[in-house]
């Protein structure tokens, strides 16, 4: 009787170039070889491996050293690894709220701008920091979040040199139409069907590392990279939109805090994987930097 295998997540699209910078490790090299072979695994042909890298040493960030898969890349900055790198600040938020670490208030923070055509850019750009920071639109120029973000929501308009033009108010009361209640408020503020959907496509792709992981010991650097690698783009994928509302606001049960800690569970088995003899080089700093922001103090 044979058995039917268990469907595979589905992977999730990772550009080329975004691959390059997961590959950084901690001396700011990327070994090609293992490049071309997660690269490989994840469905790009070496073609496109080949045309990205020589776009990334044109734009000035990458020198290469050596050709085909003996050379090596040197990232010009740290900043070669932002593209994949988690926000710190914003993880750890996240695990603290799913520790029970950081409770709401019953504040909501709101900010009101009007700031006019001829400052376009600085416009533009300060409502995709409120965004950015889990803000959203109530209505023309007023936008309302449940965390307290007006210390950096401040910084960045003086930034644009455009503070003189907005608003900063609280308020435990607020009201839209006749919808009082805060958990209601939420839902039709922010768009927690998409929101949650990415963290169960986020979960399930965690569930398919940790089964893989059990049943693989002997996995190979390149399939543990490609791993690490994937872990990291549907990670970032579900926690970027997310506004980390308090759970207080969010429906019960709230598919994040499942998808956080089985994501945790994968990053702290890939790092306790056996390195292999023959292979001794460095991890990426990928591995560092996505264990800090999701480990807790305590259990470093």
């Amino acid at each position: 009787m044979t058995h039917a295998q268990p469907e595979r997540a589905p992977r999730p699209e990772i550009p080329t170039r975004l691959l390059v910078h997961a590959l950084v490790r901690e001396d700011g090299t990327v070994d090609a070889d293992k490049l071309y072979g997660v690269a490989g695994l994840l469905g790009m042909t070496d073609q496109q491996v080949r045309l990205c890298v020589k776009r990334l040493v044109t734009e000035g960030r990458f020198t290469q050293e050596g050709r085909g898969r003996k050379a090596v890349l040197r990232a010009v900055s740290d900043a070669a690894t932002a593209a994949i790198a988690p926000d710190a600040v914003h993880v750890g938020h996240a695990y603290r709220q799913d520790r029970g670490l950081a409770p709401w208030d019953g504040t909501w923070h709101l900010f009101a701008f009007a700031i006019p055509e001829t400052h376009r850019t600085a416009r533009d750009t300060l409502r995709e920091t409120l965004l950015h920071l889990g803000a959203a639109p109530v209505q023309g120029g007023l936008y309302v979040a449940a965390n307290p973000i007006a210390h950096l929501v401040e910084a960045r308009a003086r930034q644009l040199d455009v503070l003189a033009s907005v608003t900063f108010l609280t308020s435990t009361d607020l009201r839209i139409g006749n919808i009082v209640d805060p958990r209601q408020l939420a839902s039709g503020i922010w768009p927690l069907d998409e929101i949650a959907a990415g963290h169960e496509r986020l979960a399930a792709f965690a569930t398919h590392c940790a089964d893989r992981l059990a049943r693989g010991s002997d996995l190979s650097r390149v399939e543990r990279l490609t791993l690490a690698v994937e872990l990291a783009a549907e990670f970032s994928r579900a926690m970027t939109p997310d506004p980390l509302l308090p759970p207080e606001l969010l429906p019960h049960p709230w598919p994040g805090q499942r998808a956080r800690r089985l994501s945790q569970e994968c990053w702290t088995a890939l790092r306790a994987l056996p390195e292999a003899q023959d292979t001794p080089t460095p991890l990426p700093r990928l591995f560092r930097l996505y264990s800090d922001a999701i480990t807790a103090p305590g259990e470093r």
